[in-house]
């Protein structure tokens, strides 16, 4: 059994993006901290944006370069791990189910997850996948379309299920026979021999079209392994989708939705020593009130990416801040599947009505960067060519006057309004809550957008905003998603096949020469290759106008004084570093709390 020492680190900027590996934030891109939660598949709902887009100073943030990783840590003496205590994790909401073959898992559900799952890969500090609950994960060709997961041997599920080729198979066709998980599956595997056992430990994926960064791909929720008999429970009582069975270092205690979650040690955890007595995870969606809670000690933990409460933790010279700018991007994203959005014009329009400037600046913050398109500066495959437009009101009213004369009787389904009256065009902003800084978003946008248009608002729990934005019934949201460390794997949100009567492709955007990209950029994993065909992705979306950048998300994963070991976690044989932070998500087998 693997033990461990820990460091303190009292801040530790955590920055890992690129390389050759992936992660499918299966479902669940939601937006930001705001209040409410966020997918990720993630992410995945509201998010206040991040820095002001002027020349403010921005936070002094680590660079990514090439794959490459640079920390700022400030370490104190070792010091030996012990056991016991609960650890009390702030979360910006709930989800409505923590199954990984069926649960839109965003930001939280993911970090729950953490706890009792375990998955079949990881990635290392350096972004490079590593198996993790596989021993080995290989192509067997030559095109990278065919590849064969090997499992560790003698791991049982909490139940005392034996983990094999089987049930991995079983939480595959689990996961692709869903009607919103599947989507992020069912359309990258052939309809029949998508998977072979090959033995008892090994099974075998085969694809419909080369992904040199498959293995990344099992990170993330779809990578998560359930027990196939708890699985067959769950479809026939789906209240125990509430109560997940892994063979992760914490089993499953109790769940109050919107209360508490609560997971206890599980003392024959496969990959060694785990320390804490149990995690309580409590969804607080006010940022303010979760900062407060963790001053005022009744939290140990908190999620947050939230501009004002990011620099009000790491202001406190008590609280550790983990920190990740590489991941998750904030935009304001347009339906372009029904009236009045299906026109170009008046996606450009709100483009350019919108108050990006002064959004940036009172929700950034001087905290969270200003964002042109889905990839952060530093990272290889930024575009410097594509810059977010927004600020032209006056663009904007001559689009609005063309359209409205034009197709200004014809129905809004989403509001039931026709989509122009008195010269403006009607549209509806959804984001999810409660939330203040939600709230406060989207008058700052009205103040904007109300020269030519007439917006009414609809505010609604995550799950419900998720339901309805995957379903196409609603005409603009915020939104927080892409930032996969390796980009092939957010093509689930962008391709053609991705749309349905439930999509992930959130905006219903086809474009075929989008879709031949993205297979092109995954089928290698050559730089050469790969940069271009990016920057020309990030072209294509910023003339689709179906997302208006605003900022980069900055994910503060906090904890106070007490809190050990949140980056010490390491591959099983124990001789790798892992990447501690991804988009608003931790992993908690290394951490413990000091007497």
């Amino acid at each position: 059994m693997r033990t461990r020492s820990s460091r303190h680190t009292k801040k530790l900027g955590v920055a890992a993006l690129v390389s050759f590996a992936l992660v499918a934030a299966a479902c669940g891109g939601s937006d930001d901290d705001s209040g409410s939660d966020s997918t990720d598949a993630a992410e995945s709902t509201d998010a206040p944006e991040e820095t002001d887009g002027g020349d403010t100073e921005t936070t002094d943030a680590p660079v990514v370069s090439e794959g490459q990783i640079e920390e700022d840590v400030i370490e104190e003496p070792e010091e030996e791990a012990v056991q016991g205590g609960t650890l009390r994790y702030g979360l910006e909401a709930d989800v409505d189910g923590i199954n990984p073959t069926t649960s839109a898992l965003s930001s939280p559900g993911l970090m729950m997850s953490n706890a009792v799952f375990d998955n079949l890969s990881a990635y290392a500090s350096d972004g490079t996948p590593i198996p993790y609950l596989a021993e080995s994960i290989e192509p067997v060709d030559g095109d990278f379309s065919v590849w064969q997961v090997k499992l560790r041997p003698d791991i049982l599920f909490h139940d005392g299920t034996p983990l094999n080729a089987e049930a991995v198979q079983v939480n595959f066709e689990a996961q692709r026979g869903d009607p919103l998980v599947g989507l992020a599956v069912a359309p990258y595997f052939p309809a029949e021999g998508a998977t072979e056992i090959i033995d008892d430990l090994t099974i075998q994926y085969n694809l419909l079209e080369p992904n040199a960064s498959f293995a990344g791909t099992m990170e993330g929720q779809l990578g998560y392994v359930a027990s196939p008999t708890w699985l067959a429970a769950a479809l026939d009582d789906p209240t125990l989708n509430q109560a997940p069975v892994g063979t992760g270092p914490f089993k499953f205690d109790s769940r109050s939705p919107d209360s508490v979650t609560r997971f206890v040690r599980n003392d024959d955890w496969w990959g060694g020593d785990v320390y804490l007595d149990a995690i309580e995870f409590v969804p607080v969606t006010d940022p303010d009130t979760r900062n407060d809670l963790l001053f005022n000690g009744e939290l140990n933990a908190l999620q947050t990416d939230n501009a004002a409460s990011v620099g009000d933790l790491q202001d406190d010279g008590d609280i550790q801040n983990v920190i990740d700018e590489t991941g998750e991007e904030g935009f304001i994203m347009i339906n372009s599947s029904v009236a009045p959005f299906d026109d170009i014009r008046v996606r450009q329009a709100l483009t350019f009505a919108t108050p990006l400037q002064n959004y940036r600046d009172l929700i950034g913050l001087g905290i969270r960067r200003p964002a042109d398109q889905m990839f952060i500066p530093e990272s290889i495959y930024y575009n410097p060519d594509v810059t977010q437009e927004g600020d032209m009101p006056d663009e904007a009213a001559a689009l609005v006057a063309e359209y409205c004369a034009e197709r200004g009787t014809e129905d809004n389904p989403v509001t039931g309004s026709p989509t122009c009256s008195d010269g403006k065009v009607n549209i509806e902003l959804q984001w999810s809550g409660p939330s203040v800084i939600q709230t406060r978003i989207a008058e700052i946008l009205d103040e904007g957008w109300s020269q030519s248009f007439n917006v009414t608002f609809d505010e609604l729990a995550q799950d419900d905003h998720i339901q309805q934005t995957a379903l196409g019934q609603y005409n603009v949201n915020t939104w927080r998603q892409f930032g996969a460390v390796d980009p092939s794997n957010d093509k689930v949100w962008l391709m053609c096949r991705n749309i349905g009567g439930i999509s992930l492709n959130w905006p219903r955007v086809c474009d075929e020469a989008r879709d031949t990209v993205i297979n092109e950029a995954q089928a290698t994993l050559d730089p050469d290759v790969r940069i271009p065909l990016y920057q020309e992705l990030s072209q294509n979306l910023h003339d689709a106008y179906t997302y208006i950048f605003t900022l980069h998300s900055t994910w503060d994963n906090a904890f106070d004084d007490t809190v050990r070991g949140m980056c010490d976690r390491t591959s099983p044989d124990g001789e790798t570093v892992l990447r501690c932070a991804t988009n608003g998500r931790t992993w908690f087998d290394s951490v413990w709390i000091a007497g």
